[in-house]
């Protein structure tokens, strides 16, 4: 049976209100899905400031609440986009609105892109596995979008703050893979970093 319905309109937030197992929802949209650990490309040249933005994050932690997602984004999430955007010189567009059909559109928390690659990231208070269907739905929105280029693969993340965890669409195969494995803001920053700044140069 069809989740997504012929004749409703539907933005990505109203997908993730939808609960929907991440598999029959892409499939609705000619797309498969799997669960796999992702041996994602990690930068190798130097990150000099990764240390210091470790140790404000750390920092600041003890003196925070992080009950709203509006917290989540500007303490844990934002400084970790920002200097992806200092070492990337990536453009960033933040609730970037994106209409491709009815079905595909919404707001994007976070875009980012430079001349040939796109990232997108999606931020939740909880609630991963669904937030991970919205990413979904995000990412095939960007596969059918006229100013996506040639880019073979786009990745996306889905992110509460201080846990990360990935997507990578295949857009020939149309296939959508989401990450094993997760990552821990601060203790993971490192690796998070470097794959967030590989996707992107």
């Amino acid at each position: 049976m069809s989740i997504i319905k012929a004749n409703q309109s539907y933005t990505f937030s109203k997908i993730f209100e939808l609960k929907a197992e991440v598999d029959e929802l892409v499939a609705d949209f000619g797309y498969s899905f799997t669960r796999k650990k992702l041996n994602l490309s990690q930068y190798k040249g130097e990150l000099d400031r990764l240390q210091q933005l470790k140790d404000r994050i750390e920092e600041i932690l003890p003196y925070v609440s992080l009950s709203s997602e509006f917290s989540r984004r500007e303490i844990l999430i934002s400084p970790v986009v920002t200097e992806l955007v200092h070492y990337t010189h990536a453009q960033l567009r933040r609730e970037y609105s994106l209409k491709v059909s009815e079905n595909l559109q919404g707001y994007l928390d976070y875009l980012l892109y430079t001349q040939n690659h796109f990232v997108v990231i999606e931020a939740k208070k909880t609630d991963l596995d669904y937030g991970f269907s919205q990413l979904a739905i995000e990412l095939i929105a960007l596969d059918q979008w006229e100013k996506m280029g040639e880019q073979e693969t786009i990745l996306g993340a889905v992110s509460t703050g201080n846990i990360w965890q990935f997507g990578c669409l295949n857009r020939s195969k149309k296939k959508l893979e989401q990450d094993l494995q997760i990552y821990v803001v601060p203790d993971d920053l490192e690796p998070l970093m470097r794959i967030l700044v590989q996707a992107l140069i």
